[in-house]
């Protein structure tokens, strides 16, 4: 089984979570602190405009543009969710605890249309299925659920469904008679793979703690006028240990306090013997430098991406489609043919490209150019190789076998943004112009901007942080740069060696670690 790490690295704008299986980089995660619409919150929203030709609805939820509501994702107990979400607003002192005791509505007819179900101005209780991406905004549906660890609860419906991961039939039978013993009436569960083996204790729990969740969230709703979040899902990281928590995993780094012990207590929650895996980074070393993950950041994002023995991907990425396109480079064996040399480099490839559609989290259609080979047997090896490595991608995806001219089509589900990391920088110190100051003068110019901070600023910490070069030549020595900043101005200069700065490249950080612009 390979092992899994999680570095956590958290800044005031945001935090970043970088997934390494074997250490090799295969996921990375941007949340934004502040940010809304997430995948998985629930919004009070009102009908903004009915269209009848898209057989779909726009829906005010707060965002700059309204989210988009298909028909279809009405969910078949749209006439429940909405009678119950209209008495709830009506009746302030209304009871939530419990659905269990209304009867539910006849579902919805699946080939109606919208306008006979919702109309303009209406109230209506909507979840994230898709964030805002590109010139669009969010993609949400009625049909709710709120996912745990091990079971999704699905208010109004009485089904229980199982994992298609599970397998076994008796095992399937067994969970089915568990849930079906504990689960409310009026409310559905979807079990997922996770839950494989566990028992009634720690089925109960987790179903407890999505009711407390859902009674918790119409609280909110009574007092709630549209466009309103009633109910947030997880943060990112919580949510990635939600689903991807096993034994594989061996460490969580995380370099915050206050993230750390919201982890400690979450883990303490979920999954206590795991308790001891986290750890709280202490180094002065930026955390993403001292595991290695900047540098893979680097090399992994960008037009062109290296494999092994000199191969490499072409990724561009267009409106309409994505498309990788699959090189040999230099690599040839003398003593091999050329359908072994282009089976050799496919096998290569697909091990990257599914790293890639989950690194990036790539979504919608995406074609792949791999080099051609004439045997169907080896079309089969390939077409295996890859469905083997996408078996651990959490996206929906469907992947369809390669053509005799090596193409293979690929659909893979999108919810969020797909993760861009800009990898050939402006020149932060020539800003683009191809000129530069003259680096004798890099000194004079720093010594300025600590003056002006220092003296007429008054800031009673700084941190300098700079390329390790220049850290160097500023902290080397009994009587360094440093320490006569220190002499003269009675306050102490921390100064940090940042490897991913260029040459000339420095910035000014407070004691709150806010950068100082100058």
């Amino acid at each position: 089984m390979a092992n899994n790490d999680l570095i956590i690295d958290s800044s005031p704008s945001e935090v970043v979570i970088a997934l390494l299986n074997d250490k090799k980089l295969v996921e990375l995660n941007r949340d934004k602190k502040n940010a809304g619409f997430a995948v998985g919150d629930v919004y009070l929203g009102r009908i903004k405009k009915v269209m009848p030709g898209l057989n779909a609805a726009f829906v005010d939820v707060g965002y700059e543009k309204d989210a988009f509501l298909h028909y279809l994702d009405l969910g078949s107990n749209y006439k429940s969710l909405q009678a119950y979400t209209k008495y709830v607003l009506q009746n302030a002192k209304a009871k939530t605890n419990s659905i269990s005791s209304m009867k539910l509505m006849e579902e919805i007819d699946k080939s109606g249309k919208i306008n006979d179900i919702v109309a303009s101005s209406q109230q209506v209780l909507v979840q994230i299925a898709k964030e805002p991406i590109s010139n669009k905004g969010p993609r949400i549906t009625a049909e709710l659920s709120l996912a745990g660890r091990y079971v999704v609860l699905v208010p109004f419906s009485d089904k229980v469904s199982m994992s298609q991961k599970i397998k076994d039939v008796q095992e399937k039978d067994r969970l089915r008679k568990i849930i079906q013993a504990i689960r409310p009436k009026n409310f559905g569960v979807i079990v997922r793979t996770v839950a494989e083996n566990k028992g009634v204790e720690e089925l109960e729990s987790d179903l407890k703690d999505l009711i407390d969740k859902w009674n918790k969230m119409f609280e909110e709703l009574k007092i709630s006028v549209p466009p309103k979040k009633v109910l947030g899902e997880m943060d990112r990281t919580s949510t990635m240990l939600r689903d991807l928590l096993n034994s594989s995993f061996n460490n969580i780094h995380v370099n915050d306090e206050k993230l750390f012990e919201e982890i400690k207590q979450y883990l303490t929650n979920i999954s206590p013997e795991n308790v001891n895996i986290l750890k709280l980074y202490k180094n002065q070393e930026p955390i993403f430098d001292f595991y290695g993950v900047d540098r893979q950041i680097k090399a992994s994002f960008g037009k062109t991406v290296n494999i092994k023995h000199g191969a490499y991907l072409i990724i561009e990425h267009t409106e309409a489609m994505h498309v990788i396109d699959v090189n040999s480079g230099h690599r040839q064996k003398s003593d091999s043919s050329q359908e072994v040399n282009a089976l050799d480099v496919n096998m290569e490839a697909a091990i990257e490209v599914a790293r890639q559609l989950r690194l990036r989290d790539m979504g919608g259609i995406i074609v792949i150019d791999f080099i051609d080979m004439h045997s169907a047997d080896n079309r089969k090896l390939l077409f295996d190789k890859l469905k083997e490595e996408m078996k651990t991608d959490r996206a929906k995806h469907t992947i369809l076998p390669p053509t005799k001219f090596g193409l293979v089509q690929i659909t893979r589900q999108r919810v969020r943004p797909e993760m861009n990391v800009v990898t050939n920088e402006k020149c932060p110190t020539c800003n683009g112009t191809g000129e530069i100051m003259a680096s004798v003068l890099i000194e004079d110019e720093i010594e300025n901007n600590l003056k002006y901070l220092l003296k007429t600023q008054k800031e009673s910490s700084i941190n300098l942080t700079l390329h390790p070069f220049l850290a160097a030549y500023f902290t080397k020595g009994i009587f360094s740069k440093q320490f006569k900043w220190w002499w003269h101005y009675k306050k102490w200069v921390n100064v940090k060696a940042v490897k991913s700065y260029s040459f000339l490249e420095y910035r000014f950080f407070n004691d709150k670690d806010d950068e100082i612009r100058l």
